[in-house]
């Protein structure tokens, strides 16, 4: 038996066919590892190569006792995603601290972090990257991020799915897309312990490189074993590395 009218059923598909509305938005959620998650207008829709950043933290711990026990950042949450995926897989025993400077996102974020009973584990915070954080400077462990890296100028000729319907907060990075990914290099320097953890993602190889030779070079000295990695389809798409 249909949930809803068939009339309603057809406005629906108006809007994915006509609107282009994503169908996420439409379901109300999106299957992301091996969750369910939340996800509304307003809220950025977890891709599945951000999955692999949960990845990366989980070979990052896999040796190392201190990163698996201590406390974690994930920076523009989002739907929550990164934070509920690292607290899952990693069972981390100091925590996750998951921000977003949208209202409307820390409310699915925390909806999404009660459906898996996992709030005494993550904290979900509102506030502009680090500003939430001030209280934890230098005492995590590690930082994942999945930030706004587009291009300004490339919004309009983005997918009508995401250009038109995805908030523009988490998708513009600035004019180079690269505003929110400098800013997290140089919050990382202060508020990661030193042996700390980060990991970045970005819009593809060039900005990967531009990140790691600003870190070499404008703020060297911070972090050490820095590397490039590629998501599913073979893009440089990570920027990962420890602090000094």
């Amino acid at each position: 038996m249909l949930r809803i009218s068939l009339d309603d059923l057809y406005q629906l598909w108006k809007q994915r066919i006509e609107d282009r509305r994503p169908f996420q938005y439409i379901v109300g959620c999106e299957h992301w590892r091996d969750l369910v998650l939340s996800v509304q207008e307003g809220v950025l829709i977890p891709r599945p190569e951000t999955e692999l950043i949960v990845d990366l933290v989980s070979d990052a711990v896999s040796n190392n006792e201190e990163l698996g026990q201590g406390l974690w950042a994930d920076l523009g949450t989002g739907s929550g995603a990164v934070a509920i995926g690292i607290s899952k897989i990693l069972r981390i025993h100091g925590g996750v601290i998951a921000t977003d400077l949208s209202p409307h996102a820390v409310s699915v974020a925390m909806f999404n972090v009660q459906r898996y009973g996992l709030q005494h584990v993550i904290e979900v915070r509102r506030g502009s990257w680090f500003e939430p954080l001030k209280d934890v400077e230098g005492q995590l462990v590690g930082i994942v991020s999945n930030p706004p890296y587009i291009p300004s100028d490339n919004i309009s000729g983005l997918q009508a799915e995401v250009g038109r319907h995805e908030p523009r907060l988490a998708l513009d990075g600035g004019a180079s897309g690269m505003d929110y990914l400098l800013h997290l290099c140089n919050g990382a320097a202060a508020m990661l312990k030193p042996g700390g953890f980060f990991a970045f993602e970005t819009n593809g190889e060039k900005q990967c490189k531009f990140l790691v030779d600003y870190m070499q070079n404008q703020i060297a000295g911070s972090f050490c074993n820095l590397n490039i990695l590629s998501d599913f389809a073979g893009i440089q798409r990570f920027v990962t590395g420890f602090r000094q």
